[in-house]
């Protein structure tokens, strides 16, 4: 029925000749293997023709994309294995802490010593070459307004003060000869301020003192 001629014996490949293109057609495979395939898909590149060819790049540009994939795809399951917890948010409360103001400090008022306010009229007679002295008690500030006059001619005088207390022996405020003398003495310190007079007129002397002021007595000594 059918036309077609079979091929004669002589027209079919021999063995030998099929072996031997088996064998080429492996190398062949092989090459393209080693040399094409590697290194374009994997980047393995044992022949150095894929650096050569730029196939090699490709290849390891290709592999890291795969374990980019790989790598994503598997956070993916883990994800999708392990859903994250939806959080509910609370109202976040503001606690505002209010810090007392500091205990008023009371400090005990400063108490001072009354001031003593007096007034005093001395005179007094002073033989030729005769001596009185008058000191009135005062504390560091006080003031006294003074005046002293004499009954005719010059009384040598000297106003000074002194304070046991502080052990001052003399401290001078004013010295000379005058028919009269007023102004205001103002302490230097506690203790006592006034006048020393000496009648050197050659004549009996009358003096007058008037103060008035702050200071607590007034002492005479002769």
């Amino acid at each position: 029925m059918y036309n077609s001629n079979p091929p004669s014996k002589p027209d079919l490949p021999s063995t030998a000749k099929l072996i031997k293109s088996t064998i080429l057609a492996a190398g062949v495979a092989v090459v393209l293997l080693v040399g094409v395939v590697m290194p374009a898909e994997y980047g393995i590149d044992p022949t150095g023709i894929g650096k050569l060819t730029g196939l090699k790049k490709m290849g390891e540009i290709k592999t890291s994309l795969a374990k980019d994939a790989a790598a994503e795809a598997e956070k993916e399951l883990a994800n999708a294995a392990s859903p994250t917890p939806i959080l509910t948010e609370k109202p976040v409360q503001i606690v505002e802490e209010i810090t007392p103001p500091p205990a008023a400090i009371t400090t005990p008022p400063v108490t001072t010593p009354p001031v003593t306010t007096l007034n005093h009229e001395k005179t007094f007679t002073l033989a030729d070459n005769g001596w009185t002295e008058i000191k009135l008690k005062m504390r560091k500030g006080d003031k006294a307004d003074f005046i002293w006059f004499t009954d005719g001619g010059r009384a040598n005088f000297d106003i000074h003060a002194d304070s046991k207390t502080l052990k001052i022996d003399y401290h001078n405020y004013a010295k000379g000869s005058k028919l009269r003398d007023e102004g205001i003495l103002e302490a230097k310190f506690d203790g006592s301020h006034g006048w020393f007079w000496r009648n050197r007129s050659g004549k009996t002397m009358t003096i007058t003192l008037n103060t008035s002021g702050e200071y607590q007595d007034i002492v005479v000594y002769n």
